[in-house]
């Protein structure tokens, strides 16, 4: 039990972890429940698996993002073309398996290739604007949030675009889970996370992430490469939205230039409410998934009390800017904490 509430209450990830468990509480005796079907035993309305399902694989597509975003956001900048490079993806792709008139496992194949490799090129763009421009990130990423989604409006045509059916089982595949529990959504946030965690924590490129964050002067006198660094981390960010644009378009059957449209907002207030340092050199991939997990339960909360969903945008607002200031009143704490 000792070892139990270390671990709950001994990491970075506690503060989020407890107010998750609150709202999951809050939800589960505010819910009500309904008979099964199958059974015609009451059902609790949130604490089930199938709403518990749903809620992680909403989720997974904010927090896939948001682990690259977090990236760019504990080096020090900021990418508001997410979103964009969501929907392009997603058009690219779904126009390609058009135009080939595939429908099998080579078609999840070109599909999945196709996502990741035009993410990650968005991706690497918007690093070499920042270095070779010499721009900050916010202009330049508001620039191409704006180019990328252009560019699938014109490409669609503002039409939706069908994927095939092989792309839509693997997205919706059950993996022996039961019919209308589709956890591959769910796993790949997990992985991507995983993935995340790893590359922050234990390699030197991501060591150097934080560094850069930390004081880029400072990084650049110790001999780093800080322009590979920069491109690199919004490659990294690039990439992930391909992966959440390839989960997203699959898994719901089509593709739009609307698609993701404000994902952005979503994605940076996940990495912030995550713990996330606007002014650079903090923040964690688990971080981050906590923290699309909890808006998303925010967004629940809000249809389960039959709140008035226009308060959505002012809660995740309010719960963001409450992120930041706990997060500067953590560091002039520690700064006093250090010249003592």
């Amino acid at each position: 039990m000792r070892k139990f509430l270390h671990l709950l209450f001994g990491r970075q990830q506690s503060g989020l972890i407890i107010v998750i468990l609150i709202l999951g509480i809050i939800l589960t005796f505010s819910a009500g429940s309904h008979p099964d079907r199958k059974t015609g035993k009451q059902v609790n309305n949130f604490l089930n698996s199938y709403t518990l399902m749903q809620t992680a694989t909403d989720a997974s597509f904010f927090a896939v993002m948001a682990v690259g975003a977090t990236m760019v956001i504990i080096y020090g900048g900021i990418d508001l073309s997410v979103g964009s490079v969501y929907a392009l993806c997603g058009v690219v792709t779904a126009m390609m398996l058009r135009h080939f008139q595939m429908d099998s496992a080579g078609a999840v194949i070109l599909a999945i290739f196709v996502s990741l490799s035009l993410g990650l090129i968005c991706g690497m763009l918007n690093g070499a604007m920042v270095v070779g421009l010499n721009v900050h990130p916010f202009i330049i990423t508001l620039g191409t949030m704006w180019i990328f989604r252009g560019v699938a409006f014109v490409m669609s045509k503002a039409e939706s675009i069908l994927l095939p059916g092989s792309v839509t089982a693997f997205a919706k595949a059950n993996l022996g889970m039961g019919s209308a529990l589709y956890p591959v959504p769910m796993l790949v946030m997990i992985g991507v996370t995983a993935l995340g965690a790893f590359y922050l924590a234990k390699t030197v490129m991501g060591r150097h992430i934080y560094a850069i964050g930390g004081n880029p002067q400072a990084s650049r006198y110790a001999g780093l490469n800080v322009e590979r660094i920069t491109i690199s981390v919004f490659a990294i960010s690039g990439l992930t939205a391909g992966i959440a644009a390839f989960m997203g378009s699959a898994y719901y059957g089509s593709a739009c230039c609307g698609d993701a449209t404000g994902y952005e907002l979503y994605v940076i207030a996940s990495a912030v409410v995550g713990g996330a340092s606007l002014s650079g050199g903090k923040g964690s991939a688990i971080s981050a998934m906590l923290g699309a997990i909890l808006i998303i339960l925010i967004r629940q909360s809000i249809r389960t009390l039959h709140f008035d969903q226009n308060y959505e945008w002012i809660i995740i607002g309010a719960a963001t800017i409450i992120a930041v200031v706990l997060d500067k009143l953590n560091a002039k704490l520690t700064l006093k904490r250090a010249m003592k």
